[in-house]
């Protein structure tokens, strides 16, 4: 008990006590939006939205080229300086809409077509590109205004538009799913993030006025090349990852069928949830030590406190999951996605990996590991799509979360060989 009160009283509790609400406030929503999903259009609806929703993560991070945390570095780094602050943003802005009005034309114009990447030529929703096309500029808009408010320094109002925004996404999407079944699922993952802008331009900082910092005239290509050094790793990661498992569920629904897509969707979906929490920590608490550590030892000391404080916590939790797995299914979703349950064992093998392994991602990520960082992730992506292909075919769709479970015990032997001279040598 003492070491569970231990943990609690750590700093990085206390660091993330409004941002955990937000979090805690999201997988709630999450939650009750899984329960909509599997009662209004069961597995074959859940296969599809997390399609859509892992193609919307490939184009958020396209639309603004990774540009979120040079926003924000750039933005605080000028708050002060307002020539150069519009300067750096009227570049943004421009760069971006830009960006938009040529994905908004690939969207609209090539409707068909990405309907029948993403849903299969099976499935007829191209109008839905249509309005994605539509919505794009003000998702973008919205990404683009958080990120500099948060620029600002003005975290608790991030928080704030993220909670609204989420409660907005709630409302459209019970309305929408109730109303529409399958089509109001897909419909709502695509208007939710652009509702978004309209939380954020409330809680802009007085001082700064959208339209003072939109010139032309100071576009600046030398900034351009700035910020496109936070874009590799954030577009190699945002974009492969996502399309390899649209490739995954469109091959199961191939060779196993609609409802065994949806049943591996379901537990993904019920993987984020937890996870979210792993990642928010550690991007909060750890990556700015990561950041800051200026020897091997501060890295060690940071990255084995994080494997002391947190993996125990979380390793508990999926314990405890998985032995309640059969009610999960029931609270979280319906009786007609028990075969789910089947998936459990190596999903959260995976995952305990995959928690594992976190904190030496971002490590690559603070340490500026470019060429390291993309090699793992192809390597990674490469074992998630073969092992699936290999071991759906002979053990069923519970051979997709062996690949999962493959995939990171792969990763976290390469990188523990990667950071072998940090982890393991006893002296600076």
């Amino acid at each position: 008990m003492h070491f569970f009160k231990t943990i609690l009283a750590k700093p990085l509790f206390k660091a993330t006590s409004l941002n955990a609400v937000s979090v805690a406030l999201k997988i709630a929503i999450g939650l009750v939006t899984s329960k909509i999903i599997a009662i209004f259009v069961g597995p074959s609806g859940m296969a599809l939205t997390g399609n859509l929703r892992n193609f919307m993560a490939s184009l958020e991070t396209v639309g603004t080229l990774g540009f979120q945390n040079g926003i924000v570095k750039y933005t605080a780094e000028n708050k002060g300086n307002d020539t150069e602050l519009k300067k750096i943003l009227s570049t943004i802005f421009i760069s971006l809409a830009a960006v938009a009005f040529v994905l908004s034309g690939l969207l609209f114009f090539l409707a068909d077509f990405w309907n029948d990447t993403v849903f299969g030529k099976a499935n007829g929703y191209a109008v839905l590109f249509k309005v994605l096309a539509a919505a794009m500029p003000w998702y973008i808009a919205s990404l683009i205004l958080i990120s500099v408010i948060n620029g600002f320094g003005r975290f608790r109002e991030v928080v704030y538009v993220n909670i609204i925004g989420n409660i907005m996404g709630l409302i459209l999407s019970v309305i929408l799913i109730w109303q529409f079944h399958t089509f109001g699922a897909l419909l709502s993952i695509i208007i939710s993030p652009a509702a978004m802008f309209f939380a954020a331009i409330g809680f802009m900082p007085k001082e700064f006025q959208v339209w003072k910092y939109l010139d032309r005239k100071v576009f600046s290509l030398k900034i351009v090349k700035k910020l496109s050094s936070f874009s590799l790793m954030a577009l190699v990661s945002a974009v492969i990852s996502p399309l390899v498992f649209v490739v995954i569920r469109n091959h199961i629904i191939a060779v196993s069928g609609i409802a065994n897509a949806g049943y591996w969707e379901a537990i993904s979906r019920i993987s984020g949830f937890y996870m979210l929490f792993i990642a928010t920590i550690v991007s909060v608490y750890y990556l700015p030590k990561l950041a800051s550590a200026k020897t091997d030892g501060d890295t060690r000391y940071t990255i084995f406190s994080y494997w002391k404080y947190i993996i125990p916590l979380f390793s508990v939790g999926l314990i405890v999951l998985y032995f309640l797995r059969h009610f999960a299914i029931n609270i979280i979703l319906t009786k007609a996605f028990q075969p789910v349950e089947s998936l459990f064992f190596w999903q959260l093998a995976g995952d305990l990996l995959k928690a594992f392994t976190v904190i030496l991602g971002y490590a690559l990520v603070a340490k500026r590991y470019t060429v390291a960082f993309i090699v793992t992730e192809f390597i990674s992506m490469g074992i998630m799509y073969f092992g699936t292909g290999l071991f759906v075919a002979k053990y069923g769709i519970e051979g997709v979360v062996m690949a999962h479970f493959l995939t990171y015990v792969v990763y976290a032997a390469i990188l523990l060989v990667f950071f072998r001279k940090v982890l393991f040598r006893t002296a600076n």
